[in-house]
């Protein structure tokens, strides 16, 4: 037993999370080996103490898997960027806009980057406006998160998703899923 004591008594709650009441260290720690379990002190700066009993190590290995299924939860938000450049060509504009349509519906964010060479650098209202219509083109999907800014020869905003990626992929998941229904029902209607 521990000789370095320092209460004389503690609120004791029992394996099951019922209250014991308060009972004196030395009973505390003898239900503790009677039972098996540790005596592990919750709450220090109660008064009384508060200390449970409980399979320590089982309660740290319960502890770390809820925390590991919690990291394999968690999405990861990726910045995509697509480089543009002032004078685009109206198809190649599209092009570009149906990358970042795609990049925001898949929960990312999107960093859009005006290259600007030459005598370009001296209109930076030019790659203003192409940022300024592509983020009213996909408002519905996503946010400017930062103003347009020059950055030396580059001009740069950032688009952020109104979804998050958890929420994107659980949709992804579910319309796949029902893709996956409907092909099955179409074979069996088939097979009929």
């Amino acid at each position: 037993m521990n000789d370095r004591i320092r209460v004389p008594e503690v609120r004791l709650v029992g394996p099951n999370g019922e209250q014991v009441g308060i009972v004196s260290i030395h009973d505390a720690l003898k239900l503790a080996q009677e039972a098996d379990l540790d005596l592990v002190e919750v709450a220090a700066t109660a008064r009384p103490p508060v200390c449970k009993l409980m399979d320590y190590g089982k309660f740290k290995y319960e502890s770390a898997m809820k925390a590991r299924e919690a990291r394999r939860n968690q999405a990861h938000t990726i910045i995509k960027e697509i480089k543009l450049r002032p004078k685009i060509d109206p198809h190649d504009y599209e092009t570009k806009k149906g990358h970042v349509v795609r990049f925001l519906k898949a929960g990312d964010k999107v960093k859009v980057t005006i290259m600007f060479r030459g005598r370009e650098q001296s209109r930076p209202e030019l790659g203003f406006r192409l940022l300024q219509r592509l983020a009213e083109d996909v408002t519905e999907l996503g946010f400017v998160e930062s103003q347009p800014k020059q950055d030396g020869r580059n001009m740069i905003m950032v688009i952020g998703p109104h979804k998050k990626k958890a929420e994107a992929k659980a949709e992804k998941a579910a319309a796949r899923a029902t893709r996956d229904d409907d092909s099955v029902a179409d074979a069996v209607a088939a097979e009929e």
